[in-house]
């Protein structure tokens, strides 16, 4: 048994995916409905707020948003945790398309489309392009990416792809007003040419000679270059083609968004080099493994060098989620080992080698199973599961530590047999270490049961851990005295019969300066003299209500969790209104500057008018609606090896930021990623008021 269950827990750890964040069932959705022309106010009233009552109806809705912007609502839909994506995906679809009515037809308005959103839309690796010569433009890596973006698709393993910063190719057609009047034409004709000339017609079939041919009327226009001999009239019998009344030429285009990249003190190459940029982003299918999927996107860049990515081009890796979720399990698992092992010393210095090793081999063996326990649960290895195993090392050594001693202890006081000896001494201590397992599994199970985002991603904690608890009293009354059978007979000295009293007995094969230590730590309270005793008690009592103080004058600060240390950091800016693009990335653009001067930045990126690829954070918060020319991101990336942690150059890092902002009339957040489940901001409140302007100043 314990062969087979150390060989099915090395398999789990080999298979089980690896994850930086553990998988909920979190299913948010956004109902986009476009009305072209319509004010924000119009189409919150007519759209967004009919919108919200309708899909209130739907049950298991935990929260809906909407967003009324000119000419669009985006009506937000955030399901309860646990509500399998599926079914409530299906109940979205049926109560939307089901109420298409809740706007007139002819309103004006779009049909509704419902983009579906959860934690397997964050991209798991981005890789920004840019060319360190400066001689490829923004469209020019635009067509690259799109070349990458269906090799990169067929990886196993991937979900969706997609360039952010891509910048469309453009074509001016500069017409002469009196050309076009020689030949009798008119703007609207070269437009309506031009369509037509730019589709295909459906296939039909011509059969001749008994051969069946078929044909596609049309051809989609692929390049510029066919532009010229387009036909777009006639003039006495002859073709007048595009090129006789208009000058063609490829235009340079004004992007909707722009990204560059720059290089901080901790970059092996580039540092102080700005570069016009764009984005690939990948996110992987649910359940698959980050680790190994991040290292085949990465194998497969490598193996396009050359061929579809030219030499001179940079790839700069700027998210690698496979890297540290790879990272953090390696740690944890070391983590993980390093506390066996003190176990085991610690065994080995209290009882002995034969008994550490039946404790080190009972703990292995339990901490394996209990992996098996999690992937058959359908967790993934990452830093919350792994840590639960951490958490418990320390109860789910008791069953194996308290059976062994008192083997070993009535070994010591008795010349039967082992055979003898052990049944009894289990007996004799399995009640109790029944009850501690039942009392600790009780106390851990009520944490599974709590609701919200935290519930399902600790719920690897209780869960782990009293499973962990169960098995360990298993292998303890199973394993461990096998092991003792096995390896304490060959121990002659703990055959021999014990001389004195009870004390003599319990006291044998401790080391003599830890009973020194412990008789005059404890026979000065043990005595006739009640004073001391009171003074204990008085002494337990006034420590237990300092501590109890400490949160009440903040001495020490309460939180839900500690920070955690990330490789990466993020700012959020938002300009005034009807901001250019352009001002947008030149603010980004100075505080990138000031980051070349802080030694832990490896890089940076600057999205103006789009947003980042989003991480779970970013998915709660809805960063992906980012999409104004007034609005920014700032990404940093943070070498690996520092000193500091991340949260402490966030905070060095907010001061200077909001100064550059300030000049340039930039609200400015400097967001980290959160150690546990996100939220929409630690302080969320609805404002009410009479109108737009009202609500605005209040805010």
């Amino acid at each position: 048994m314990a062969f087979v269950g150390l060989l099915a827990g090395l398999i789990v750890v080999i298979i089980t995916p690896k994850e930086e964040e553990p998988q909920i069932d979190v299913t948010m959705a956004d109902v986009i409905v476009a009305f072209p022309g319509a004010s924000a106010q119009q189409v919150e009233s007519l759209i967004a707020i009919p919108g919200e009552r309708i899909l209130d109806e739907i049950e298991g809705i935990e929260h809906i948003y909407s967003m009324s912007a000119h000419g669009r609502a985006v009506i937000t839909v955030q399901f309860e945790v646990g509500i399998p994506r599926q079914e409530a995906l299906v109940r979205l679809y049926n109560q939307v398309f089901s109420h298409s009515d809740w706007f007139p037809d002819d309103l004006g308005a779009h049909q509704p489309v419902v983009r579906p959103l959860g934690i397997d839309d964050v991209p798991i690796l981005s890789l920004t392009l840019f060319d360190p010569s400066g001689r490829q433009s923004g469209e020019d890596l635009t067509r690259l990416a799109r070349a990458l973006e269906v090799e990169l698709k067929r990886v196993p393993g991937t979900r969706d792809v997609f360039t952010i910063g891509a910048v469309p190719d453009r074509v001016d057609i500069l017409f002469d007003p009196a050309l076009l009047a020689g030949f009798g034409l008119s703007v609207t004709d070269l437009a309506a040419a031009i369509q037509a000339s730019n589709a295909a017609g459906a296939e039909v079939r011509i059969t001749r000679d008994g051969v069946s041919i078929p044909i596609e009327p049309g051809q989609p226009l692929t390049e510029v270059d066919a532009l010229p001999g387009l036909v777009v009239g006639l003039r006495d019998g002859a073709a007048v083609y595009l090129s006789d009344v208009a000058e063609i030429r490829r235009g340079e285009t004004v992007p909707d968004a722009m990204v560059q990249l720059g290089f901080g003190p901790g970059a092996a190459d580039h540092h102080g080099e700005l570069f016009t940029a764009v984005t690939l982003a990948i996110a992987k299918k649910p359940g698959e493994n980050a680790v190994v999927i991040a290292r085949d996107l990465q194998a497969r860049v490598d193996m396009l060098r050359g061929r579809v990515i030219p030499d001179d081009i940079g790839v700069q890796i700027t998210r690698d989620y496979g890297k540290t979720a790879g990272e953090k399990s390696r740690k944890l698992i070391t983590d993980l080992v390093m506390a066996t092992f003190s176990v085991v010393l610690l065994v080995l210095a209290a009882m002995g080698w034969r008994q550490a090793l039946i404790v080190g081999l009972s703990v292995i063996v339990t901490l394996l199973l209990t992996l098996v326990f999690s992937w058959a649960w359908g967790f993934t290895l990452n830093r919350v599961s792994l840590f639960a195993l951490i958490f418990s090392i320390g109860i789910l050594v008791d069953d194996a530590i308290v059976i062994v001693e008192n083997i070993s202890r009535r070994l010591r006081s008795s010349d039967r047999g082992l055979r003898e000896i052990i049944p009894a001494a289990v007996d004799e201590v399995g009640t109790p270490t029944i009850m501690a397992t039942l009392t600790v599994t009780a106390a851990l199970l009520p944490m599974a049961f709590v609701t919200g985002l935290m519930g399902p991603y600790m719920s690897p904690i209780p869960i782990n851990a009293s499973a962990g608890m169960v098995i360990s009293q298993i292998v303890a009354f199973v394993l461990a005295p096998w092991l003792a059978v096995r390896l304490l007979r060959h121990d002659k000295s703990m055959g021999q019969a014990s001389d004195g009293g009870g004390g003599a007995s319990a006291a044998r094969g401790v080391n003599k300066h830890v009973q020194r230590f412990f008789r005059r730590l404890f026979e000065p309270f043990l005595g006739a003299q009640v004073w001391r005793r009171r003074g204990l008690a008085a002494g337990v009592i006034f420590l237990t209500l300092v501590a109890a103080s400490l949160p009440v004058f903040t001495a020490v600060i309460l939180k839900m969790l500690p920070f955690d240390d990330k490789s990466e950091v993020q700012v959020v800016i938002d300009m005034p209104e009807h901001t250019p693009v352009e001002q947008t990335l030149r603010v980004l653009t100075e505080m990138g500057r000031y980051l070349e001067t802080v030694p832990e930045v490896s890089d940076w990126q600057a999205y103006a008018g789009t947003a980042s690829p989003i991480n779970f954070n970013g998915l709660v918060r809805q960063y992906y609606l980012r999409a104004e020319p007034w609005q920014g991101d700032l990404q940093i990336n943070l070498i690996d090896d520092r000193r500091r942690q991340s949260h402490d150059i966030a905070q060095d890092l907010r001061d200077p930021l909001t100064e550059i902002g300030k000049r340039f009339g930039a609200a400015v957040k400097i967001v980290e990623v959160p150690p546990g489940p996100p939220v929409l901001s630690p302080v969320v409140a609805e404002v009410y008021g009479p109108d737009h302007e009202t609500r605005a100043a209040l805010a």
